[in-house]
């Protein structure tokens, strides 16, 4: 191949144009610093600095990728979400930063110091580890039903250090008997003809992390009708769904018996998760909290 010699700056202003969308140059100076190690903070101190041949052609594989849609956490290999860096796959959901809110929201929650915490659907384990960040005296359990992603969610909690137990279940169903102080999850809650499947980051997602029957929604009937027999008496439970459907998640809270039922905003203003008490009136540090149901 020909020497080409191309500066840091004439490679983003020439792959922001062809990648558009929302960021494309924060998505250039991203898959850039991927290949040459060096921060975006570096680009605008040395913008006239010449890319070596083998860096471009890296480079440019990697733009294409991007043009064509493939999302940048799948190209990096990594995503940010809470205080951590979480390797991520095409076999998991891409954690996003609305998630945040679900986990803020549960740190606020009443919860005895020893909490158990079980996170059902965990995917890169994003919940669980950035829970697990904050607070070191709760047990923590996050589940998965694809081998792959408690294969990841495994090694993403290795990395970090942080001692959350991973174990491979379609919700409850292959759980040992045990009940909980809280019980968390992002589900899969797009309906099944929705036109959003066909559009952005998750055409290059796995459907089973996405879609849930004809209106969304049969994950989310499945957790809350199964989970009062996780959960100790004055436990949480605290689903994310979409911001049309907090009305209809809110029914199924009603309809398995909890209470101080509400559907929380994320930072954009739209409904993004709800949550809700079991058996509010009982006081759970006067409950036995042990491991059989």
């Amino acid at each position: 191949m020909n020497k080409v010699e191309l500066t840091v700056a004439e490679l983003l202003v020439d792959a922001a144009g062809r990648i558009g969308g929302d960021s494309p140059r924060l998505d250039a100076e991203l898959l850039l610093s991927a290949v040459l190690d060096r921060s975006a903070t570096w680009f605008r101190t040395w913008p006239e600095r010449v890319v070596a041949t083998d860096d471009i052609v890296a480079f440019e594989r990697l733009v294409q990728q991007r043009v064509a849609g493939h999302p940048i956490a799948h190209l990096l290999g990594h995503q940010g979400f809470w205080s951590l860096s979480l390797n991520v796959s095409q076999h998991t959901l891409i954690p996003r930063p609305d998630t945040e809110c679900l986990v803020e929201a549960a740190l606020e929650l009443p919860l005895p110091q020893d909490a158990r915490v079980l996170d059902l659907g965990t995917g890169t384990g994003a919940i669980a580890l950035a829970l697990a960040s904050e607070r070191g005296g709760w047990t923590i359990m996050a589940t998965d039903a694809v081998d792959d992603a408690v294969t990841l969610a495994r090694d993403n909690a290795r990395h970090l250090g942080l001692p959350v137990k991973v174990e491979k279940s379609h919700w409850f169903r292959d759980l040992t008997p045990e009940r909980f102080d809280l019980i968390v999850s992002n589900p899969p809650y797009i309906a099944a003809n929705d036109r959003h499947l066909g559009e952005g980051d998750v055409r290059f997602e796995p459907s089973s992390a996405l879609v849930s029957g004809a209106d969304g929604l049969d994950a989310i009937r499945e957790i809350t009708t199964q989970a009062p027999d996780w959960l100790v008496p004055g436990a949480w439970l605290m689903l994310e769904h979409g911001f049309d459907q907090g009305k209809a998640v809110r029914a199924l809270f009603d309809k398995s018996g909890f209470d101080t039922v509400e559907t929380r905003r994320d930072y954009g203003g739209n409904d993004r998760f709800t949550v809700g008490r079991w058996q509010a009136d009982s006081d759970p540090a006067t409950t036995e909290r042990a491991g059989e149901k």
